[in-house]
C-alpha cells in the first residue's frame, strides 16, 4: 500500500471542507461521524458545529422507507449501476435530492430547512453518536444510561465526577468534545456568577461603611 495515512492528508482535508455544509445518504449516522472522529484524532480542536448536515436517507425514510437503489428507481426511474461504489452512490444521491425537491412541494431549497428536516429523531442531538442531546431550552443533556434526560448542569451539581468518567472512558471523540465544551461553558458561567456575587457583597460592605462614616460625621 503506497497510499498516505489520513494523518498525512488531514490538513489538506480540513482546508478542503472549511466552511462547507455536508450532504449524503445515511451521512448523519456514518460518513460525517467517521470524518469527525478521524479529524479529531489528529486535530483535537477540529470543529464543524457551524455546518449544516443534509441526510438524503432521512428525507427518503420519512417519505417512502426504501434503500438507496430503490430510492434511485423510485425518484429517478433508473437502475443504480455499481451500487456502493463512491462515484455511483454520490451521483445517485445528488440526483435523488433534486428529484425529492421537485416531488415534495413541502420541501424547501434551503440549507437550514433541509438540515433540520433530515434530523431523524424528535430530539435535537448534540453529538453525532446521540449520547448527548439538547432540550427545548437548548441545554445539553445526557441521552443514555442512568442519567438519560438529565442536563449536564444538573449532574455536575449532584454527581460532579460523572462527566470526568465520560471524558476518560471509551466514548466517541466528538461526544467528548461536545461534553467538554458544555462543562467548560458551565464552569465559566459559574465563575462569572461567583465574581458578581463577590462584587455585590463588596458593594454592600462599602455602602455600610459609607453609612457609618456619614453617621459619625454628623
Amino acid at each position: 500500500m503506497n497510499e498516505p495515512s489520513f494523518g498525512e492528508i488531514a490538513t489538506e482535508v480540513k482546508a478542503f471542507i472549511a466552511g462547507c455544509d455536508f450532504g449524503g445518504y445515511n451521512s448523519n449516522r456514518f460518513d460525517v461521524p467517521v470524518l469527525v472522529e478521524e479529524m479529531l484524532r489528529v486535530d483535537p480542536d477540529f470543529d464543524i458545529s457551524a455546518s449544516k448536515f443534509i441526510d438524503v436517507q432521512n428525507i427518503f425514510h420519512k417519505m417512502e422507507q426504501r434503500t438507496l437503489s430503490a430510492a434511485y428507481q423510485f425518484y429517478c426511474g433508473k437502475e443504480l449501476v455499481n451500487a456502493h461504489s463512491a462515484l455511483a452512490d454520490t451521483t445517485a444521491t445528488w440526483e435523488i435530492l433534486n428529484a425529492q425537491l421537485e416531488k415534495y412541494t413541502e420541501l424547501k431549497t434551503d440549507m437550514d430547512f433541509l438540515s433540520d428536516f433530515t434530523i431523524a429523531h424528535d430530539f435535537d442531538r448534540a453529538d453525532f453518536a446521540g449520547r448527548l442531546a439538547k432540550n427545548k431550552k437548548g441545554e445539553v443533556l445526557y441521552n443514555f444510561g442512568k442519567n438519560r434526560g438529565k442536563t449536564v448542569r444538573e449532574i455536575m451539581k449532584n454527581e460532579p465526577g460523572y462527566h470526568g468518567w465520560m471524558l476518560n472512558a471509551d466514548f466517541p471523540l466528538h461526544t467528548k468534545q461536545i461534553l467538554k465544551g458544555e462543562v467548560d461553558r458551565l464552569k465559566k458561567e459559574a465563575s462569572i456568577q461567583r465574581e458578581k456575587a463577590k462584587k455585590n457583597e463588596s458593594e454592600k460592605l462599602e455602602n455600610k461603611l459609607d453609612q457609618l462614616q456619614n453617621k459619625f460625621k454628623k
